[in-house]
């Protein structure tokens, strides 16, 4: 898409394309991958155990993709072609999942055709290798679609807010809380519509709905293409973070100059402009991992004149790889200083995803009668805490902000790093109260409904915390590159969680003591898994507040993010190359 010289972002007046895109988005893939070992038990007659392998292995996948997909979008392509291409890639995935369903010829018989015990699965045919490859093909362009679409939409939206001024700054800060409320409630739709529709309709049915939406996800954000700023790649961005490291450690005996010196001494060009009217936010030179800073001292011949320069710090380096300027050092540092804090969330997701799964798994051993007829399925039960969600950011965002920004001064309300902790605090009440009611069980099923409630209140808090916290603390070309970091720590929840799991289930059940996880949970002693997941908990928090206390925000000197009118960094509008304010 050709930028347009100088508009100005639309804000809010773009959302309805673009969240209305990432709802329907939403809705379609969860729809259309919840349900998916029961699809290929049912439909691949494959067994359970290689079902689950082999969706845990796409789950995995998927949520890596968002990686790739930003790094390409980032470096090389834009977000909105990105986005574009994703979701032609998930809508040709979920045809051919349509096709799968629909066709007889594209999926094995049934086991039940000619199966004398289908449920042992004697008499089942497999799926033939064309069968497999169309199976494998579908799956992995929804891989395509995710990589592309995750990583991109959210800051795509952000884009369309000046962030420089303080009504856009708040226009970001209700979009994540937006953003997200509607992501839950749409992922609520597909597990819970879209699923009927797959068991109790047809498979076909269930899969061509989601397919629909798809379609109509892509024709509503390609509706609102007149409207938007397109904020162009800038080349290869990990080659960029290598060559401040290189231009250090070869200048590593060079002396640091004394603030006086450095204006003259440090490489501190005009910042580039982005061809929109978003303005490029320039760093100041901080004194955290200053031994970075000797990347931007100018030594003779390393700065060629290209016109212009005015300031001392103008020009060009002649070898990136031997001078780099300021701003691309203090972005460097923005990525130093996210890594401590994205290994946190890591284990609060881990924790979260625990007590969601053995919720379900003790459900199935509580009363789950509501009234004299109805029976609670255990795996509805994960609506408690997306409804918690749904229900509590519209609140958080139009009351309690409103009122923490009057006591705090702070455009938010709190810091994204305060709220990213409160999220951590809460995460440890569920798990204390788990392992304190576990042994009195057999209880009702609705003692679980305040603890999944509260898994979803900490959601709200840390996981929404976490989304704003990286799109806004990330260099400016790299936000595609900090929603995949979101994606991944979710990816790495899972395979801890397995970790921890294996390691519970090899440890325990010796010297004639139960297993912490027996299949029947009434023979294990489930409250100690708990009491160990709240240790992890509590000493996952002390870390994140260590990190805290340490973190410096973008542009800031201090551990305190800029509040109202106290705009830290420096706006260099298009046509301009003088700093401001």
């Amino acid at each position: 898409m050709p930028i347009v010289p100088g508009r100005r972002p639309g804000g809010w007046k773009t959302m309805p394309y673009i969240i209305g895109n990432e709802t329907f988005e939403r809705v379609a893939s969860f729809g259309m991958t919840t349900n998916l070992t029961v699809y290929l038990v049912k439909r691949y007659n494959m067994g359970a155990v290689a079902a689950a392998n082999l969706t845990n292995i796409w789950n995995g996948t998927t949520n890596f993709a968002p990686l790739v997909g930003a790094f390409l979008s980032d470096a090389y392509w834009g977000r909105f072609p990105t986005i574009v291409l994703a979701c032609v890639a998930t809508f040709l995935g979920m045809v051919g999942m349509t096709l799968t369903a629909s066709v007889s010829e594209l999926r094995p018989p049934s086991c039940d055709a000619g199966a004398a015990e289908p449920a042992k699965g004697v008499g089942c045919v497999g799926p033939t290798a064309a069968q497999s490859a169309m199976l494998v093909a579908s799956l992995s362009l929804l891989t395509v679609g995710a990589g592309g679409v995750r990583p991109c939409n959210l800051p795509f939206g952000a884009d369309q807010f000046d962030r420089t001024t303080k009504e856009g700054r708040r226009g970001t800060n209700s979009f994540f809380n937006w953003y997200y409320t509607t992501n839950t409630a749409a992922v609520m739709v597909g597990l819970t519509f879209v699923v009927y529709l797959q068991d109790s309709v047809s498979w076909a049915v269930g899969m061509a709905v989601p397919a629909g939406l798809m379609l109509l996800s892509l024709a509503l954000f390609l509706f609102g293409a007149g409207l938007y700023v397109y904020v162009p790649p800038e080349g290869s961005v990990l080659a960029g973070v290598v060559q401040v490291f290189a231009a250090a450690y070869r200048k590593r005996s060079l002396p640091l100059p004394s603030p006086p010196e450095q204006e003259a001494t440090l490489f501190n060009p005009p910042a580039k402009t982005t061809g929109t009217a978003l303005p490029v936010v320039r760093l100041p030179l901080s004194q955290q991992f200053r031994v970075l800073n000797r990347a931007a001292i100018k030594l003779p011949g390393e700065v060629k004149c290209t016109g212009g320069d005015e300031e001392g710090g103008g020009g060009a380096a002649v070898n990136r790889w031997r001078l780099c300027s300021v701003q691309q050092i203090e972005e460097v540092k923005c990525l130093i200083r996210i890594v401590p804090v994205w290994v946190s969330g890591i284990t609060c997701f881990l924790a979260l995803s625990q007590l969601w799964t053995f919720a379900v798994i003790q459900a199935f051993f509580m009363d789950r009668r509501l009234g004299s007829k109805f029976q609670v399925p255990p795996a509805s039960l994960g609506v408690v805490s997306l409804l918690s969600i749904v229900v509590f950011l519209p609140i958080y965002d139009r009351l309690l902000v409103p009122l923490m920004r009057r006591a705090t001064k702070q455009e938010s309300g709190i810091t994204l790093l305060q709220r990213m902790g409160i999220g951590n605090f809460i995460s440890l009440s569920p798990r204390r109260h788990r392992a304190v009611a576990e042994p009195t069980r057999p209880l009702s099923v609705m003692w679980l409904v305040p603890q999944l409630a509260l898994v979803g209140l900490a959601e709200a808090f840390n996981a929404v915390g976490q989304m704003e916290f990286y799109n806004q603390q990330f260099p400016e070309q790299m936000r595609s590159i900090a929603t995949s970091l979101f994606y991944c720590s979710i990816a790495g929840a899972n395979y801890l969680s397995s970790l921890v799991v294996e390691v519970v289930q090899r440890k325990t059940g010796k010297h004639g003591q139960p297993n912490w996880l027996d299949d029947n949970i009434n023979a294990g002693r489930l409250e100690y898994f708990y009491y160990l997941l709240a240790g992890m908990g509590f000493a996952n928090l002390l870390y994140f507040l260590v990190c805290a206390h340490f973190y410096r925000y973008k542009g800031s000197g201090s551990s305190v993010a800029p509040g109202a009118g106290e705009q830290e960094l420096s706006p260099v509008y298009p046509g301009d190359s003088r700093r401001r304010g």
